[in-house]
């Protein structure tokens, strides 16, 4: 790592840590909304990224859904915070054991506002209890559905099976959200160059009925952001 990377983790340390105590306190979803986005609007005024949304029109900002997006950088739980700031919505995320555990995101994850998956193990029976706790507290539910970052020269890499059975389940419509500009190269340019006015764009897609099983949600995905 360089002088410039080195100084961003330790920032970025401290202020994931500062907002996971801070969130450890809050006792409303809208005290973490809120938190959240000044994280994430702190985080991404430090790199210099303004993040640009189109499409939000067609959500309802009282909504409660179950929000699919693209994943390239480690920032983009970030970007779509940003994003949803003029609308009531609050996404609990669905994150992997390891974020539970990690030194870097670890406080902030577990008093964020996520639910635990644990792929190691065979009974979901918590995991889906999580999400209706969570849906009863009226929260969204937000999922990567790609199952983590994608690192491969694509656009999209193929989808893991269970996104729409957390939607069934729980009869919730689907909000595809796709980050249109790859996170993870203007993450580096913000750190490696400090360069000013990067963009990210991000669009809201049209909303899926849960129900619809004309075409998986891949598919329906790839379509209607028109990605090969």
């Amino acid at each position: 790592m360089n002088l410039k990377q080195i100084r961003m983790a330790l920032y970025s340390l401290y202020l994931t840590n500062k907002f996971g105590f801070k969130l450890k306190k809050a006792t409303s979803n809208s005290e973490k909304k809120k938190l959240r986005y000044e994280y994430g609007s702190t985080i991404l005024s430090r790199l210099n990224i303004e993040v640009k949304v189109s499409g939000l029109e067609k959500v309802d900002p009282d909504g409660r859904y179950l929000l699919l997006s693209n994943h390239r950088s480690i920032i983009d739980p970030c970007l779509i915070e940003v994003a949803l700031k003029d609308t009531n919505i609050l996404g609990l995320w669905v994150a992997k054991k390891e974020l539970y555990n990690s030194f870097f995101f670890g406080k902030f994850v577990r008093n964020g506002g996520t639910i635990l998956l644990d792929r190691e193990s065979k009974q979901m029976a918590q995991f889906f209890r999580e999400i209706k706790s969570g849906l009863n507290s009226g929260a969204s539910i937000c999922v990567f559905p790609e199952g983590t970052r994608n690192t491969e020269d694509t656009e999209l890499a193929e989808f893991k099976e269970g996104s729409q059975l957390i939607a069934v389940k729980n009869r919730l419509p689907i909000l595809p959200v796709y980050i249109k500009t790859n996170a993870n190269e203007i993450l580096h340019t913000a750190i490696n160059k400090r360069s000013k006015g990067l963009i990210i764009e991000i669009e809201f897609g049209d909303i899926i009925d849960y129900k619809d099983r004309s075409m998986s949600l891949e598919q329906a995905y790839r379509k209607m952001f028109n990605i090969n």
